[in-house]
């Protein structure tokens, strides 16, 4: 297999993207996307319902064929090598999608037959991934009888088959109770550890904190933001003042009196009654200063103040201008006559 490490980027990167283009009628489900996804990372992809996601993850897995642009993954071209390509990733898609009525065993053994493992060596890896994912006690048994986390785990181990270097998680945790989710994340991080790359799409914030190195906010089929989570805090700009008075008495008059002198703009001042604290909206060091010269010039004696930036949920609303909603593109599934031969 010949790889094509002439592309920009191909240096240390997994994944480099340039100009994807991708038409569904007139709707432009990819307007231009550019991407790139070091080695050994996770890179999150957010977005709201019908950014562009999903279809960014069928283009990178050669299900669908952009209609321009250029897009490597471990050094192939996404159009010109998909057979080769093939080889070297591992898809999760936001359904379980191994075949029910097979045990478990069987459906790791079938995908490691046609990956063209030996009988021998499509025992062994099927073997290994039942234990590494705790399903050897269900090996036999119809992967129809697996409950919702059971399933999920097998598609993920089906995925690793042929020990990709690069895995897309299209929404993997989608429907899993927080305990099944822990643990997917977890085998994620021992998979990062082992030196896979990872392009994680999903709308739960937290995943993406857990996961994720770096983000990619999608909109619209376009990439409005990207940077480290910290980064992209930043630069949403702004942060919260927590104050909290010595005499929880004083929290709403606090507040109110803060509104009054007009320092927080125009948002207000909010009460978090739970922690004893005010919190008050700040865009500036200026802002800070100003905050602190009013409390002692009202004579409230402070416990403690501190200063946190926005939530990775509210950075998502202040770029797309929606919150994440349920785990799912709006993307139209891709025609026959858009598929990739296999």
């Amino acid at each position: 297999m010949t790889r094509i490490d002439t592309h920009p980027g191909a240096a240390g990167g997994a994944v480099t993207v340039r100009g994807l283009v991708k038409h569904y009628g007139e709707t432009k489900a990819l307007d231009g996307v550019d991407l790139d996804v070091r080695e050994g990372t996770v890179m999150g992809v957010l977005g709201p319902n019908g950014a562009g996601k999903t279809t960014l993850v069928r283009v990178l897995s050669t299900l669908i064929t952009p209609d321009s642009g250029q897009a490597y993954v471990a050094g192939y071209d996404v159009v010109r090598q998909p057979r080769q390509l093939r080889r070297a990733i591992g898809l999760t898609g936001q359904y379980a999608s191994v075949d029910e009525k097979l045990p478990g065993w069987e459906n790791l053994y079938l995908i490691g037959r046609l990956l063209d493992l030996s009988r021998r060596d499509a025992r062994a890896r099927a073997d290994e991934l039942l234990e590494r994912f705790s399903l050897t006690e269900a090996a036999k048994r119809p992967a129809a009888t697996y409950s919702g986390g059971m399933r999920r785990r097998l598609d993920l181990a089906a995925s690793m088959i042929g020990r990709p270097a690069v895995l897309y998680l299209d929404e993997p945790t989608t429907g899993l109770d927080p305990r099944t989710r822990n643990e997917v994340w977890d085998e994620v991080e021992r998979m990062v550890g082992e030196g896979v790359t990872v392009l994680l799409t999903t709308q739960y914030m937290e995943e993406a904190e857990q996961l994720a190195s770096e983000l990619t906010v999608v909109d619209r089929g376009k990439v409005i933001a990207h940077g480290g989570i910290e980064e992209l805090k930043a630069k949403v700009g702004g942060r919260t003042l927590r104050v909290r008075p010595v005499d929880p008495l004083h929290l709403r008059p606090l507040a109110a009196f803060l509104d009054e002198m007009g320092i927080t703009g125009l948002a207000s001042a909010a009460v978090d009654a739970q922690r004893g604290d005010v919190l008050v909206p700040i865009l500036s060091d200026e802002q800070l200063t100003a905050v602190v010269g009013a409390v002692t010039a009202r004579g409230i004696t402070i416990a403690s103040i501190s200063t946190e930036l926005p939530s990775l949920d509210e950075v998502f609303l202040s770029l797309t201008g929606h919150r994440a909603g349920a785990p799912q593109d709006a993307a139209p599934a891709p025609d026959a006559r858009q598929e990739v031969a296999a």
